[in-house]
């Protein structure tokens, strides 16, 4: 994902992988004009390609006349974020503020760190310093959704990344988390067949991850698996917490040969509490997402995270941020947004020594966000 924060167990109160509130999944096509389907389909994201050196350079600027607000200098926003532990999230990040800097944008970035509380002073702050516009990347759908609307009747437009809203007049942007457990759970499928004993790893009351529980759920009735166990919460140390709780379970239940696990950060905490117990050779593991951290780990020799999948999440922290300039020169269509995203197996890593996101840029090029949430005066930087 989705790239794609709050904070969850069972009870879950989030971001990341984040926000909650469940309602379908964003279908809508973005700008028309200028951009392809956003569509769950993988195929549809006939994106554009990465440098040939594999790092994803910004392009050269564009020459294109800039419309207001842009042609009166730099445009001040904020980014209000609930990040969460990880790299998806610097990559997130670094993609963002890159993008703002290549537009034009005086871009205030505020970050709760699974703080709710926070988040929501944050959001107010933002609201009265007099900002062009606002997107809030993750956060809890409860604490956000009445400031967004604060901001909204005061005329600040909104765009919002993995965050559950109701309001008509947000832009809401994602992504496709159906398709990425999907991919990944067909995979597993695959691997595992009917009547497996599985384990199951996830933080509901997290948007992303609510919408990967649905499709979660499907898989696990369809092939007559048999869940042993079922933990997961998110907090700013959520590998570290999780390899407790999975340790744990796999103590209780050392007879599954699965485990889905569908956020990068659970991922890892499940692969340190399968290695604590010696089960690397008889578990298979399953996540979602990709970074540098992800692909040393599932390239690694014995490793057994098998297959995940994934938006480059630098690319859609770039698309994100190209959202909003749109919003604010009034060239965006439609206000709902997914970004699809690929399966990424651990065969395919190692058939083609592919071992960071560079190499992996550069050998599956429909990563790529670089055609979404573009026009002709912006310079797109990923």
């Amino acid at each position: 994902m989705s790239r794609h924060t709050y904070i969850a167990g069972l009870l879950g109160t989030m971001l990341l992988v984040s926000a909650c509130s469940q309602t379908p999944a964003a279908t809508t096509a973005p700008v028309a004009s200028t951009a392809p389907s956003a569509a769950a389909s993988a195929a549809s994201s006939a994106a554009a390609t990465t440098a040939a050196s594999g790092a994803p350079s910004a392009a050269a600027p564009s020459t294109a006349a800039k419309p207001a607000p842009f042609d009166q200098g730099p445009v001040k926003i904020a980014m209000v974020r609930q990040s969460g532990a990880g790299d998806y999230f610097q990559q997130w990040g670094l993609g963002s503020t890159k993008q703002a800097a290549a537009l034009g944008f005086d871009m205030q970035v505020y970050d709760a760190q699974a703080d709710n509380a926070l988040q929501a002073t944050q959001m107010q702050t933002a609201i009265d310093s007099g900002v062009a516009g606002i997107i809030v990347d993750h956060g809890l759908a409860d604490t956000m959704n009445p400031l967004i609307k604060t901001a909204l009747d005061k005329g600040i437009p909104v765009v919002v990344y993995d965050v559950e809203t109701t309001d008509p007049r947000v832009v809401h942007t994602t992504q496709s988390d159906a398709s990425m457990a999907t991919a990944v759970l067909t995979q597993m499928t695959t691997d595992l067949g009917k009547g497996a004993n599985i384990g199951y790893v996830n933080a509901l009351g997290i948007a992303p991850l609510d919408r990967r529980n649905v499709v979660f759920q499907k898989f696990v009735k369809d092939n007559n698996w048999n869940v042993e166990f079922f933990v997961g919460k998110f907090t700013n140390a959520v590998a570290t917490d999780n390899a407790v709780l999975v340790d744990a379970a796999l103590k209780a239940h050392p007879d599954v040969t699965g485990i889905f696990a569908p956020y990068d950060e659970l991922t890892k905490g499940t692969l340190v509490a399968v290695k604590n117990n010696g089960l690397d050779a008889k578990i298979r593991v399953y996540g979602i997402d990709i970074s540098n951290a992800d692909l040393q780990l599932m390239t690694t020799p014995g490793n057994p995270w098998k297959a995940t999948a994934a938006t480059d999440p630098a690319g859609v922290g770039a698309a994100v941020v190209r959202a909003m300039a749109l919003k604010l020169a009034n060239q965006l269509n439609g206000t709902d947004f997914q970004f699809p995203a690929q399966l990424i197996t651990q065969d395919y890593l190692n058939k083609n020594n592919i071992t960071n996101m560079d190499q992996l840029r550069v050998a599956m090029p429909e990563l790529a966000e670089a055609s979404q949430m573009t026009a002709s005066w912006i310079t797109v930087a990923y």
